[in-house]
């Protein structure tokens, strides 16, 4: 039970026991909360080359087990620490974000500097799984992680598609939104490409496994990576015209992923797959870290470039607009777009960080 609370994912960064006795939270998880007193930790925060580092070796036993889920769900706290897996923190936390899942790999530098202009902001909540699967599974409907509720009523929703915030504007739930970055698609390979794949049009091969993400759940696939195979009339081969996710979609041939910027490098790396749709900055972050992987670039108009736009918004009925405000301004300013920039990440103009309507 322990594993699914706190996973150690980074053996050289000092570990110590919360007091839990300091820490208040909803009733309705303190019963499982105090069943994990004894096992839950929280991890102080190091250098950020020490967490690409880690980050990229994680443990083996938890790789193996959800190669890396647990850390899609984050509590950034003041004080330096941070604590995975807390899905009760969505409650409670004086900064609540389910982002995109894609930018997990920007977030502790992110939120640290965040947190250093704004230590007052004490504890921030950030989420980092596919937004269709936020949209779906935990704002359109009540959400259930690791057997905990989470909260429907975030400070902040972000997606790569407009599309999930305009289906929040029609709920009564969003009014407006700011694009803050964008990305492009890339092939993801083995160190030293065996295969030698040279672009996209190499996906109608059929001497390739591959690993992309699922068409339901991740607006990668969904929107961007599925566009792509039609532009190049490969989309039936490749998929099979399959609509499911953590299944084979072509039996032996191309795997849906449940979560793509976990699993596939993890496939790659273990030799159950040789090539995967992912963002460039996915490829950027597995090279920095050491992952025996490379990236093949795929060209404009393929890589969808000028389509993929990272829309951010507050929720009217969130707990904490106050901190929204100020993390919105934040993320319009020259050093937060300097951050995302340096994780491979496109800088989003002016005039499209200033908020507007949802359409």
């Amino acid at each position: 039970m322990a594993a699914t609370r706190a996973r150690r994912y980074r053996a050289p960064l000092r570990i110590r026991t919360i007091d839990q006795s300091k820490k208040s939270v909803p009733s309705r998880n303190r019963g499982r909360r105090q069943m994990m007193n004894a096992t839950r930790h929280r991890i102080t925060a190091v250098g950020l080359s020490l967490l690409l580092a880690a980050a990229a070796s994680p443990a083996p036993a938890a790789r193996d087990k959800d190669a890396g889920h647990g850390q899609d769900y984050r509590t950034f706290h003041s004080d330096g620490t941070i604590e995975y897996g807390d899905i009760g923190d969505s409650y409670t936390a004086a900064l609540v974000m389910y982002l995109a899942g894609n930018q997990f790999m920007v977030m502790e530098e992110l939120i640290r500097d965040f947190q250093g202009r704004n230590p007052d902001i004490e504890t921030i909540y950030v989420e980092t799984i596919p937004p269709g699967q936020i949209l779906k599974g935990q704002l359109l409907k009540q959400g259930v992680i690791d057997g905990t509720r989470t909260s429907m009523t975030p400070d902040l929703f972000a997606s790569v598609n407009l599309g999930h915030l305009k289906k929040m504007k029609a709920k009564g739930k969003m009014n407006q939104y700011a694009i803050y970055t964008h990305n492009k698609l890339e092939l993801m390979v083995a160190k030293g490409n065996p295969k030698g794949i040279r672009g996209p049009e190499d996906l109608g091969r059929d001497d390739l496994v591959q690993s992309h993400p699922n068409p339901l759940t991740e607006g990668i696939f969904k929107f961007y990576g599925a566009e792509m195979l039609r532009d190049l009339g490969l989309y039936s081969k490749v998929t099979g015209d399959a609509k499911c996710k953590g299944c084979w979609a072509v039996p032996g041939k191309t795997w849906f992923t449940q979560r793509h910027h976990r699993e596939t490098p993890y496939r790659i790396e273990n030799g159950q797959a040789d090539v995967g749709i992912v963002w460039t900055t996915e490829v950027a972050y597995g090279k920095a870290g050491g992952r025996a992987i490379d990236g093949v670039p795929i060209p404009a108009p393929y890589n969808k470039q000028d389509k993929v736009g990272y829309a951010i918004g507050a929720l009217n009925e969130g707990r904490n607009r106050a901190n929204a405000d100020r993390f919105l301004a934040y993320l319009a300013s020259d050093r937060a777009q300097e951050i995302y920039a340096g994780y491979g990440f496109i800088r989003a103009t002016p005039e499209e960080l200033v908020l507007k309507p949802i359409p």
